[in-house]
């Protein structure tokens, strides 16, 4: 994180909270597919839901703080 101020680096971990919410639902959405898609398949729609709102979310921060691109 060189050359970034301490304000900053802040940001960039609160960047990172984002981006894990995005893969921990990735994650759920996998495991359904690879070993419980017959019973829980019916997961899928809202999982989607929240991964398209917590995408929007990471991609709103970047927007709002273009250094972290």
């Amino acid at each position: 994180m060189a050359g970034l101020t301490e304000e900053q680096k802040e940001k960039k971990k609160e960047l990172a909270k984002y981006k894990r919410k995005v893969v921990e639902l990735a994650g759920v959405v996998h495991d359904i597919v690879e070993d419980t898609i017959w019973t829980d398949y019916d997961k899928l729609p809202e999982l989607s839901e929240k991964i398209a709102v917590a995408m929007k979310d990471v991609t709103d921060f970047k927007e709002q703080h273009p250094y972290l691109k």
